[in-house]
């Protein structure tokens, strides 16, 4: 009897020690790094910068005005406020783009505007740099009209500014990323994707030393494709360069967010030729993986509608994590995306 017994604490003894390092396995622990930051997403912070950002003081941000500057001081401020600084070789979070540069492909008369950045040092590859992108211009004022685009790119700006400050809160706390974040909202999108063509032709950090772009451009609504749920994403271009970047897209909504991912827009054959209009695309031509996190349009696309009071926050939040936590694993995993497509 005493023997059995001595047995069968030995087995419960070993059972109770396999499940103790089941629990604090390497993947286990991830997962629950992971999920904190993901987690310290804020949507009443969403909710706050979005209201400012897309009010009618800001008259709808429209390239170079005065409207675009004041939201872009609110955005610095913000970062100065939550120890997010500017990056390691700028002088300031402003990367000034002159409007001879705006205007030289079609004269509209843009006056000078800026790209404006932000930056979390990787702390073991710090020279490899992964681009998160939004821009923050929209399209101004129309026959008296306020043009907030609170979607447009509304919704995307203030998502950068709460990533940056749940990567800040990582590195804050003894979880800084691998590689270096730079957190670039870019002007003058709406007239012909000028900042980020001025970044790539003039980037901070040099292109062969970028990892990849994520790109943000519309993340607050709904489209009529989905009007039962706003628990989807349109994912674009996860896969034209890169077979890591599309897998870490699949595996990370797998694993913290389950949105369902939505294809539609990413043949490259689709008459909307998304993939071509937005930001990530001037990081993609130069051979850079890159992905574009998209709602779809909707009925206020570019109208004077496309107001705050519009805005899905639940969508809007969970949409900013899943975009996170793409930009987490591809700062955080041992190599860097390896380069196995040609975009044609």
């Amino acid at each position: 009897m005493i023997k059995k017994i001595i047995t069968l604490s030995l087995l419960i003894a070993l059972f109770t020690g396999c499940n103790a390092q089941k629990s604090n396995s390497p993947k286990s622990d991830k997962k629950t790094v992971v999920n904190t930051y993901i987690n310290s997403i804020s949507t009443e912070r969403l909710r706050t910068n979005l209201t400012y950002i897309a009010s009618d003081e800001m008259e709808g941000r429209e390239t170079g005005s005065a409207g675009q500057k004041k939201a872009g001081q609110y955005m610095i401020d913000f970062y100065k406020s939550h120890g997010v600084s500017f990056p390691k070789g700028a002088k300031d979070y402003y990367q000034p783009i002159p409007a001879a540069f705006l205007n030289a492909k079609r004269n509209e008369n843009l006056p000078d505007s800026e790209n404006i950045w932000a930056y979390i040092e990787g702390s073991e590859k710090p020279n490899e740099i992964v681009v998160i992108s939004a821009h923050y211009d929209h399209v101004g004022v129309k026959n008296g009209q306020v043009y907030n685009g609170a979607d447009d790119d509304g919704s995307g700006t203030v998502a950068l500014m709460e990533m940056a400050v749940a990567f800040q809160k990582a590195k804050n706390e003894g979880h800084g990323p691998k590689r270096s974040i730079l957190i670039l909202h870019v002007t003058g999108e709406e007239h012909g994707l000028h900042g980020s063509r001025y970044y790539s032709e003039n980037p901070l950090f040099p292109l062969k030393n970028t990892v990849a772009d994520v790109n943000i451009d519309m993340i607050g609504r709904r489209d009529d494709f989905h009007k039962d749920s706003n628990n989807y994403v349109y994912v674009i271009g996860s896969d034209y360069l890169s077979s890591d970047l599309y897998n870490i897209c699949e595996s990370v909504n797998k694993e913290y967010i389950n949105l369902t991912i939505d294809y539609k827009y990413n043949d490259k054959n689709d008459p909307n030729r998304f993939y071509y209009r937005s930001d990530h695309y001037n990081f993609a031509k130069n051979g850079i993986p890159s992905v574009f996190l998209f709602n779809g349009t909707h009925a206020d696309y570019h109208k004077p509608g496309d107001d705050v009071s519009k805005i899905e926050f639940d969508a809007l939040t969970k949409r900013t994590q899943y975009a996170f936590a793409i930009a987490w694993e591809i700062a955080n995993r041992h190599k860097k995306l390896v380069v196995d497509k040609k975009d044609k």
